[in-house]
């Protein structure tokens, strides 16, 4: 499996963002990590391994970066002006920085990749995916929570707003996006009933979406399915297997 890494100054961030990218053909699919962690958490994990066969084949090439939480959602000690200022800001260093290298990979200045996470990281991924549908393909998003108004313990601005799901989805009446969610095949909302799980957020976006006429798969695994990295390790799979065919 062909593996590369590098990194660049981020202007839109203010810091080096490094990138690890596995594959030399496919669909791209951009993994974002969960909580606090770095780009190679889904290599550390054997998230990576569980979708070898695909990124062996030239069916996937896959692309994990850095996020921003530590210094935005989990940082209880910033201003909540600035964790919600840099939320905007990641969504723009995937968009303006890390989709052009992914198009410049695959020949392609059209490209759409998947958008995929754990976790958190399926909060950052719903997000990047519902803003800008657009650029993206479709969404795995698994076991999530699509709400981030609990980090801001009250604040609210504009940046609050258009980076919280559950906010902007109902209000939704873009006469660009809205049409082009509506034709969508590839939004994959998933989460075990187990320990650690908490399924009634995907149920919540779920409703959202279809209220919006919005065509997507929740998809409730058993009581048995905990909220970590086993489970993890078949779904993402599962659901390439099913997007791909």
């Amino acid at each position: 499996m062909q593996r590369r890494t590098t990194t660049w100054f981020s202007p839109r961030l203010g810091m080096e963002m490094p990138l690890v990218a596995y594959g030399h053909a496919g669909v791209p699919l951009l993994m974002l990590p969960t909580a606090a962690a770095d780009y190679l958490e889904y290599e550390r994990f054997y998230l990576v391994d569980s979708i070898r066969e695909f990124i062996e084949a030239g069916r996937v090439r896959a692309y994990s970066v850095n996020s921003v939480n530590r210094y935005s959602l989990l940082n209880d000690k910033a201003p909540p002006q600035l964790k919600a200022l840099l939320l905007t800001r990641y969504n723009e260093y995937l968009t303006e920085e890390v989709l052009p290298l992914i198009r410049g990979d695959a020949g392609d200045e059209r490209a759409r990749p998947l958008v995929t996470g754990a976790s958190l990281g399926a909060t950052l991924s719903v997000n990047a995916y519902f803003r800008r549908p657009d650029l993206f393909r479709g969404v795995i998003a698994m076991a999530g929570s699509y709400d981030v108004r609990p980090y801001f313990n009250g604040y609210h601005d504009d940046h609050v707003y258009f980076n919280n799901p559950v906010s902007y989805l109902p209000n939704l009446n873009d006469e660009n996006f809205l049409p082009l969610l509506r034709r969508a095949d590839s939004i994959y909302v998933v989460t075990g009933q187990g320990k650690w799980e908490a399924p009634e957020r995907s149920r919540e976006l779920s409703n959202i979406l279809r209220a919006k006429n919005i065509p997507h798969h929740l998809e409730l695994w058993g009581h048995d399915v905990d909220h970590d990295w086993p489970w993890w390790r078949k779904m993402l799979p599962y659901y390439l297997g099913k997007i791909l065919g």
